[in-house]
């Protein structure tokens, strides 16, 4: 009796495991149908600027409705003419001057400003911390800033897009955070060896907190990619605008159809389209070629950030 006890438990419990894989299985099915159909919808913008930037400039007017494939012949003119125009290549420059000193500088001015912070037994502490995250939620708005940076004689300048925005409060938190999550045991070893703070801070801290390091060298270069209304508030030299500002100015001010002298009125017209897609790829491809490198540390160092103390 008893062993045909034991028989019938072990039927119902191996009816059960399959019964739990089935299922398992089409709950996994499903959701790899559901990912990939997010990730048509996701990547198919970016696939249709790129099959449109190289389609048949006459081609691409008349058609209507979803891209799939070039149109006509593949054409790179409008890429040629993109790179022809001055203020490409310029924007570019001055992009990558913003990027490189802007980021530095603000890895500098963070840092040293979550390393005070991260510090026991520093006073008034509380009190600074309460004024910078003031800061977050209160500023003077754009004409303070615009009269600040005007009495320290930045307008037309570079730097007045580098200087004002040196730190980020926000980010400034998050690598505080990781550097609370060290170990005090390293810190106090450190010391009784004769470390000072310099050093503290370039051997043991920055060497454990890379993956943060990372996510902010992100949050810092992509801000400084993308950004162009300051440089419209601030700026008044073509030739110093960054490349997001030129793109912006070709974009919504319609100003394509000077980058295809030399052409009918029509055909004109058409490559304005082309080129509007070619600068869309232009402006984006560098940023979506670094960031799988810092990708793999997004996660660990939003995370290591976010631990409270």
């Amino acid at each position: 009796m008893k062993q045909h006890q034991s028989v019938v438990y072990i039927k119902s419990s191996e009816l059960r495991q399959k019964k739990s894989l089935t299922g398992s299985r089409i709950f996994q099915f499903f959701n790899y149908i559901f990912l990939i159909f997010i990730v048509i919808i996701t990547l198919y913008p970016m696939y249709f600027v790129i099959v449109a930037s190289v389609s048949d400039p006459d081609e691409l007017q008349r058609h209507t409705g979803l891209l799939l494939a070039p149109l006509g012949n593949v054409t790179m003119s409008a890429y040629k003419l993109v790179f022809q125009n001055a203020m490409i290549g310029r924007g570019y420059l001055n992009t990558i001057f913003i990027l490189v000193v802007g980021v530095s500088i603000n890895l500098i001015m963070t840092i040293a400003g979550a390393y005070f912070l991260s510090l026991k037994n520093i006073m008034f502490k509380k009190n600074i911390m309460v004024f910078i995250i003031f800061t977050m939620y209160f500023s003077g708005g754009m004409i303070p800033n615009y009269l600040n940076i005007r009495d320290l004689h930045l307008l037309d300048s570079i730097w007045s897009l580098i200087i004002p925005g040196a730190i980020s409060t926000t980010n400034m938190i998050i690598m505080r955070t990781s550097f609370v999550s060290v170990p005090d045991s390293l810190l106090e070893a450190a010391k009784i060896d004769g470390a000072n703070h310099l050093q503290i801070l370039s051997k043991i801290m920055l060497p454990l907190v890379k993956a943060t390091l990372a996510v902010m060298v992100l949050y810092y270069g992509v801000g400084h990619w993308n950004s162009w209304f300051s440089a419209s508030i601030y700026l008044r030299t073509p030739s110093k605008f960054p490349l997001q500002l030129v793109l912006r100015n070709i974009l919504l001010a319609n100003q394509s159809a000077t980058m295809t002298g030399g052409v009918g009125m029509d055909e004109m017209a058409n490559l304005a389209e082309l080129i509007k897609y070619a600068l869309i790829i232009v402006s984006t491809v560098p940023i979506l070629i670094i960031y799988p490198f810092l990708q793999k540390f997004f996660t660990k160092g939003v995370m290591i950030g976010a631990l409270k103390e």
